[in-house]
């Protein structure tokens, strides 16, 4: 990366990560800025990505439920911040601090691409089990991918790292679920 790169050479860079995490290529970590101004880059394309899960299909005319948007940020955020938190404690539990900011880097970057390509999937296939299961199983080898190249994790930490993530997001949905109204399942019918 060059020193001072312009956000537009940060996304140019971050997609090229993203491809690089999806195949494992080992010099994926190479297109990611890990600086302070990296950070903050990465921050703007998880607000970006916000924007595009949450307001995306309804800027395109894909049918929804007043406030669905705004559940949406409100699930986003609170998911977001209990999965942080988490693995910020597993990464001081195992010894690897030094893998915090990396992890949120390729991460926060990561679900701009996830967002994208979801909403394209949703614009082209619609909201079916086919095209929700096949960007779970692009996100669990991208999030493999970043423990492995990324925060460089053993093989064991990888499982507990993924295991983390998804128990993070398992309990999250149902905190979250209890607190803030509609986000849970839709009543029976």
């Amino acid at each position: 990366m060059p020193n001072s790169p312009s956000l537009f050479d940060e996304l140019k860079a971050a997609a090229r990560g993203f491809v690089a995490l999806l195949t494992g290529d080992r010099q994926a970590s190479d297109y990611f800025d890990f600086s302070q101004r990296g950070l903050v880059g990465s921050f703007i394309a998880l607000i970006l990505a916000t924007v595009t899960t949450s307001f995306g299909p309804g800027l395109f005319g894909v049918p929804g439920e007043a406030g669905d948007a705004t559940r949406s940020v409100i699930l986003g955020a609170g998911l977001y911040g209990i999965q942080v938190g988490v693995i910020y404690l597993l990464l001081r539990q195992l010894g690897r601090s030094d893998g915090f900011v990396p992890y949120l880097v390729a991460d926060n970057w990561i679900s701009l691409f996830i967002a994208i390509l979801t909403l394209f999937m949703v614009l082209t296939f619609g909201a079916n089990e086919f095209a929700i299961l096949g960007i779970g199983l692009v996100a669990i080898v991208l999030e493999v991918n970043i423990a492995r190249l990324i925060v460089t994790l053993a093989p064991m930490q990888i499982v507990m790292f993924i295991i983390a993530q998804l128990v993070a997001q398992f309990v999250g949905i149902f905190l979250l679920a209890a607190i803030v109204p509609g986000t849970g399942a839709p009543p029976p019918v």
